[in-house]
């Protein structure tokens, strides 16, 4: 009776899966080719003005602002690399220049805030917000974190002349043969974990486990001033981040079960504390301290937060 039982009930659960499983392929499939027609291209352009010493260019007019942030020159191609890419790209360049511990740190916060910022700015706006806001306020919070860190992180300020490293000269093939099997890994990379996550979200829906994640982590939502409405979103965007959970969080705001001032809400948050498992990580492996990279996001994103919500009361 019991062996009846069971096989009567995993007859009722393949079908819900199965189903499950068919309709997450059409919205998954639909994000993956909107987000890598975002990605490649920008990726493409990185590359070359990279290759040109456009890059490095660039880095030189901002080399002047970082020296207030207590790191020296170089730190600007870290800071413009993760803002125009991704965090892997400023782990690079850290990585091939001698910074210190200290520095590492600063430049760590800044590059969790602000980075990436054109194709998550554009899953952000996809799910209602303002892409302008968006954009300004990273940038406006990196500074703001980098500075504070930089007053309060013990060990001196790097003293420096502002000046950007030579570029080096290397032949364009291996450049762009280099850029085409990153680029690769990475479309194989998109396709897998967006295919998971939209069918993990439609199996949570299906198990009503959606529904008892939120009760759950209500609490914590109402201490940053956030809807439990938004619990799932958070989740998604704090353990996977923006670009790889787009998926899922396009499909939330899309389907109305949270509303556009919610999500708003949401995304001032997720703008400026996002992926606080991979991304801090992957810091924490440069030898990294994570309290001084996560609690100060944290932070920066609760007052955000309710200071915008007391705009909106105002209002």
């Amino acid at each position: 009776m019991a062996i009846f039982t069971r096989v009567m009930a995993q007859q009722r659960v393949m079908p819900r899966i199965y189903l499950c499983f068919k309709s997450s392929l059409g919205p998954a499939l639909k994000t993956i080719k909107w987000l890598l027609s975002l990605m490649i291209p920008v990726s493409f352009v990185v590359m070359l003005l990279d290759f040109s010493g456009i890059l490095y260019w660039l880095a030189g007019y901002t080399a002047p602002l970082v020296k207030m942030l207590g790191l020296r020159g170089e730190a600007a191609l870290v800071l413009l690399s993760s803002g125009l890419l991704n965090i892997y790209s400023a782990i690079a360049v850290i990585q091939s220049i001698g910074f210190t511990g200290r520095e590492i740190t600063i430049m760590a916060l800044m590059c969790l805030i602000a980075h990436n910022l054109i194709v998550e700015t554009a899953i952000q706006k996809k799910t209602g917000s303002s892409a302008a806001r968006m954009i300004l306020l990273r940038i406006i919070m990196a500074v703001i974190g980098g500075y504070l860190l930089n007053l309060v992180l013990p060990g001196e300020a790097v003293v420096s002349n502002g000046t950007i490293l030579k570029h080096s000269d290397i032949p364009f093939m291996p450049f762009f043969n280099k850029w085409l099997i990153d680029t690769l890994f990475l479309i194989g990379k998109v396709v897998a974990i967006i295919l998971s996550l939209n069918f993990l979200h439609k199996l949570l829906d299906e198990f009503s486990i959606t529904l008892f994640l939120s009760k759950m982590m209500s609490p914590v939502l109402r201490f940053f001033g956030l809807p439990p409405q938004v619990s799932f979103m958070w989740l998604i965007a704090n353990i996977i981040g923006l670009g790889w959970g787009a998926a899922v969080l396009i499909e939330e705001a899309q389907q109305g079960r949270v509303n556009k001032q919610e999500i708003d809400t949401l995304n001032h948050h997720v703008a400026i504390s996002h992926s606080l498992l991979e991304d801090t990580l992957l810091f924490a492996a440069l030898g990294v301290a994570v309290a001084w990279i996560v609690f100060p996001r944290l932070f920066l994103a609760f007052i955000v937060v309710w200071l915008y919500k007391l705009t909106l009361k105002k209002s």
